[in-house]
This record gives C-alpha cells, structure tokens and sequence, in this order.
C-alpha cells in the first residue's frame, strides 16, 4: 500500500516541469497586456493634458543642464513655423497615417550602402512618438516602441495634438525645448510672431539642436534655412499644413487673415466713367478735350521760301 501511494510523487514532479514554459508563457502574455493597456492610457491622457516632461528634458537635467520650456497652444504659434517643420521634416505629414513608406524605403537603401550616419526616415509624428514617450537612442528597440506609439497618437489624438505636442517638447537648443523658448532665445519674442527666416532657422536646428545656433548660422545651416525659408511658400500654397487647421482657429497671423465676404454687386446703372488711371485718357478719346486747331484756307499754296544758293557747278 505504501509503494502505492507513493507512485504519483513522480507524475507531480513531470507535471511542475511541464508546467513552468507555461507559466513563463502567461507572464508574458500578462505583462503584453499590462503593457498595451497603460501605454493606451498613457496616449489618452496626453491628449488632454500636455506632457509635463520627456526622458530627453530629464536626461538633460541628470547632465548638470537646464530644460527649459514655454509651452504655447498650436493656434498662438505663427502659422510659418508650422509650415517651416513641415518643409523641413516632413511634407507629406497631412496625407501619411504615421510613416512615410517612400522615406523608409529611402533610409533603408542609403544605410544599406554604408555610411557612419544611419538614417531613420522618421516622420514628425514618429518624432513625437519618441520625443514624448520615449528616449534619444535605443536602436531598433526602441524603434520599434515609436512605432506602437506612432499608431496610437495617429489614432487618438489626429494632426492638430502631434503637431501642437512637436512643436513643444522637440529640442531647439542645448537645454531648450519647444519652439517657443527657442524663439525667445535666438530672437527675444515668442512663437507668436515670427518672420518665416526666422521659422525656417529655428527649423534647420531641429535635427541637431545641441550643435546648431539659429542665430547667424553659417555654412549647411545657413543653406538649409534658406532653402526651408523658400519652401514655406510651396507648402503654404499647395496646403500642406491644412490638417493642422482642419475645423478649428488658424494661427494669428495678419497675413492669413480670410478676405472679407464680398457682397452681391446690385446691376450697374448708367453712370459716370471712373476716374482713369494714368495714361488711360489716350485709350478713351471720347472723354478728352483736344484744343481747336487753327484753321487755314482750304487750299493754300505753301510759304514761299528765299532760294537757297545751289551748291557744286553751276551751268
């Protein structure tokens, strides 16, 4: 009876063996689970609420440095530094649903041909992903979070929060943050009211803002800021930013203004001509009064002159 008893002992001992990938598998799946859920959560309650700080700004801050930032609602930026970013970072930011297909396929066909710098192709809304939520590094682990996070923001907060979230937490200096603060730095006013060479310099910045200045820049810095200053216009006049302002307050900026709505024009009665523009009287001569001229006889035989002396030989 005792040898019997004691059989299952070793059936038990399979069953915990058997049972510990299991185990690992279910906290594997827990921690997923836990992990999608606060992260949605996380995305949720930045939509409303603006990201008190980043793993960038604290990261500055264990090195000795400042983080400093003036957060500024997207309707108070100058509509230009919008334009300018996306010139500069990323033109096709109101059509692509968070990456740029063409522009990864681009940085995977340079890095595969070698190079010291690895390029990412990212997106402004990748680049919030990561500033916000994430942290500067990681390689392709933490690629690979920016794009969880990328889907999220494009589907819980749309192109006006991303681009508002940008603008604010994207360093702009050695301990600086927001385009806000960055224009007091270079240029002693805010965000509100900028001139679109000074956007397009504090945009040329973005990409290394620890080793560029907006201020007098020279050399690539100068020629990507100029260039970034001629295409505002490109983006200002094919609407490349108009998913920014879709259904909400444009920024204030005197030069986007709409035109006020004209009034239907009652049927022209018979009046007077308008006052003519310079040099229009010789296009209307009925309206000109030519002086009389002097009259002479109808038929008249002309002055008769003195004969002058007929040069050369004379028969």
């Amino acid at each position: 009876m005792a040898r019997a008893a004691s059989r299952p002992a070793p059936a038990r001992r399979r069953a915990t063996r058997r049972g510990w990938p299991g185990r690992i598998l279910g906290w594997a799946v827990k921690g997923v689970f836990l992990f999608v859920l606060l992260s949605v959560l996380w995305v949720f309650v930045y939509r409303f609420v603006n990201p008190p700080i980043t793993f960038t700004m604290i990261g500055d801050m264990v090195s000795g440095r400042s983080a400093e930032r003036d957060w500024m609602a997207i309707e108070e930026i100058d509509r230009d530094m919008v334009r300018a970013v996306v010139s500069a970072e990323d033109s096709k930011f109101c059509s692509h649903s968070g990456f740029d297909q063409d522009a990864i396929a681009e940085a995977m066909r340079r890095n595969a041909n070698g190079g010291s710098v690895i390029r990412g192709g990212s997106t402004i809304s990748q680049q919030t992903a990561k500033n916000a939520f994430l942290w500067q590094g990681g390689g392709y682990f933490r690629k690979g979070l920016e794009a969880w996070f990328t889907l999220l923001i494009e589907n819980l907060w749309g192109k006006r929060r991303i681009m508002e979230v940008y603008l604010n937490v994207a360093e702009t200096g050695i301990g600086t943050y927001g385009v806000n603060a960055g224009a007091q730095r270079y240029f002693d006013h805010d965000a509100s009211t900028l001139s679109r060479v000074e956007a397009a310099r504090i945009a040329a910045v973005l990409p290394l803002p620890k080793q560029r200045g907006a201020v007098a820049p020279k050399g690539f810095t100068r020629r990507y800021g100029n260039s970034i200053a001629a295409r505002i216009g490109v983006v200002a006049r094919d609407g490349l930013d108009a998913c920014v302002y879709q259904n909400a307050a444009a920024a204030r900026d005197p030069k986007e203004a709409p035109a006020p709505a004209k009034k239907k024009a009652a049927p022209r009665k018979a009046a007077p001509a308008p006052a003519a523009l310079p040099g229009e009287e010789y296009e209307r001569p009925q309206a000109i009064e030519l002086p009389e001229p002097k009259v002479e006889s109808p038929v008249q035989a002309p002055r008769e002159t003195p004969a002058e002396p007929v040069e050369g030989n004379v028969l």
